[in-house]
């Protein structure tokens, strides 16, 4: 049967089976899906382990021209590929880590429209002469977002270079968009809506509620406890673990600590660290030959290994959105995985200190919009130069000129230097940004403020985790089994209803 001719719920069904050796879709893919190849701009929400990546790679197979997949996860990129390619797609990597051959083949094939998907990051996308490459070949017939919360200066993750995937979807004619993510709560998602052009009624959210991860904290009143503490859950507990530590010189303090105490495959994780280094701990522990990784949140967003067994959080991190995606990375492959957050109440200052430096100050704006007025050296006005002529870090930089951006102040040129709209703003409409960032920065304490709730409430672990994240509480009702508070429950009122025995 041609497939002009071939009802679409068979055609499905057939690419399916014949394309991915699959029978059936999980709760949620057939809706997501069927928005997708309707050509609906959706938004889903759905849990790690939930196939998110199907909800794109079978419409990909079916949809006349190009998907284009963006997302952070450069290191998965190969991976990705590779596994596309086995099911027969034709897929290729565009990104910094590919080799000029790589890159060039890659090129080719989008310009000659034989790449069916094409996986890239939010920094190559903006990238104009990129955009061109990928309108010159075939059609996009569908533009993916993973890892959507990055997208959002309210989300966890929020990373500048998302903000540039609004614009580069206009430069490419609008096609449809599919954004995924674990969680998008409240102003998460509308952010992501607003950004990529997605009615209130294309959020598909399939739920948070997982059962088989146990949700458990430990308090602490000494780092030294903590750290004994710490050493003796990754011992006793056997398999594939992940343990989080909000900086570097935690990260190393704990991996030397699990080496000293005759811990085996433990690898270390951190953004400081050489890319090379980067890629080869990570791809030791996919590979089976680390047991445990000791990371800062630079390690694990999108990480496809099935059989972590744990996820131990030796300091909290700045909100609940980040901590379930951080421990959703436990048990992807159905089976049981504890979640441990080891509680110590100086950690939060930590995450006080970090946000007190993740939004700009009108100061910064005031240097950044000063600056382009002055003559620009040659090349342009780059983030390097800018950051000489300003005393600012390259980070914050980035920061400051993506927001500028977004709100069409500033614009870059085909060679990435940045340049003052046709105005330049005024103190008055800089305030004015400024106070709308600090107001983020309120939501951003209320949100560390609900982690330090959580790690101290005698309240079901689910039912508030599933509340922080937008859903209703119901799966994790008490006594939930799956989480401390609730065995604590359970067990007193066992107590209470026993009947005593006769003298």
């Amino acid at each position: 049967m041609d497939t002009a001719t071939t009802p679409p719920d068979l055609q499905l069904a057939r690419t399916l089976r014949r394309t991915f050796g699959l029978h059936a879709l999980r709760p949620g893919q057939q809706e997501v899906i069927e928005r997708v190849l309707a050509g609906r701009n959706t938004l889903a929400v759905m849990p790690t382990g939930a196939g998110k990546s199907l909800c794109y790679q079978l419409p990909a197979v079916l949809l006349p021209g190009v998907t284009v997949v963006v997302s952070p996860l450069i290191a998965l990129m190969q991976d990705q590929c590779d596994a596309l390619r086995q099911h027969g797609i034709a897929a290729v990597q565009v990104n910094s880590a590919v080799s000029a051959d790589a890159a060039r083949a890659a090129q080719d094939a989008i310009a000659a429209g034989q790449a069916r998907i094409v996986l890239t990051t939010p920094e190559r996308l903006a990238d104009t002469a990129f955009q061109a490459l990928l309108s010159a070949g075939a059609p996009v017939s569908l533009l993916v977002v993973d890892e959507a919360h990055c997208i959002s200066q309210w989300g966890h993750d929020f990373r500048p270079a998302f903000l540039e995937i609004g614009p580069a979807r206009q430069a490419l004619g609008k096609p449809p968009v599919l954004a995924l993510t674990a969680t998008a709560a409240g102003a998460v998602a509308d952010d992501i809506r607003s950004q990529l052009g997605i009615p209130a009624g294309g959020l598909v959210d399939t739920g948070s509620y997982r059962a088989n991860l146990d949700y458990a904290v430990e308090s602490f009143a000494t780092a030294e406890d903590k750290l004994a503490r710490a050493v003796a859950l990754v011992g006793q507990t056997p398999g594939a673990g992940l343990v989080y530590a909000a900086t570097v010189k935690a990260a190393e303090a704990v991996r030397d600590a699990l080496v000293g105490a005759g811990v085996s495959g433990v690898g270390l994780y951190h953004g400081k660290l050489p890319a090379a280094e980067r890629l080869q701990v990570q791809q030791r522990f996919m590979e089976g030959a680390l047991r445990v990784v000791v990371a800062t949140n630079a390690f694990g967003l999108g990480i496809d290994k099935q059989d972590i067994r744990f996820v131990l959080h030796y300091q909290m991190p700045g909100s609940l959105d980040a901590y379930y995606q951080e421990s959703g990375r436990a048990g992807r492959d159905g089976g049981p995985a504890r979640c441990t957050l080891l509680f110590l109440r100086k950690d939060r200052a930590v995450q006080q200190f970090f946000l007190a430096g993740r939004y700009p100050e009108l100061d910064d704006l005031q240097a950044l919009c000063n600056t382009l007025l002055q003559p620009a050296p040659e090349g342009g006005w780059t983030l390097e130069a800018l950051a000489g002529a300003t005393h600012t870090p390259v980070s914050r930089l980035k920061v400051c000129a993506s927001l500028l951006r977004r709100e069409r102040l500033v614009s870059r040129d085909k060679a990435g230097a940045l340049r003052l709209g046709r105005a330049a703003p005024g103190e008055d409409k800089l305030a004015g940004l400024v106070r709308a960032w600090h107001d983020k920065a309120a939501a951003d304490r209320a949100c560390l403020e609900r982690l330090v709730f959580y790690a101290q409430s005698g309240r079901c672990r689910w039912q508030v985790l599933l509340e922080s994240v937008g859903h209703d509480a119901d799966a994790g009702s008490p006594p939930c089994g799956h989480c401390d508070n609730c065995r604590l429950i359970a067990a007193a009122t066992l107590e209470a209803n026993a009947v005593p025995l006769a003298a």
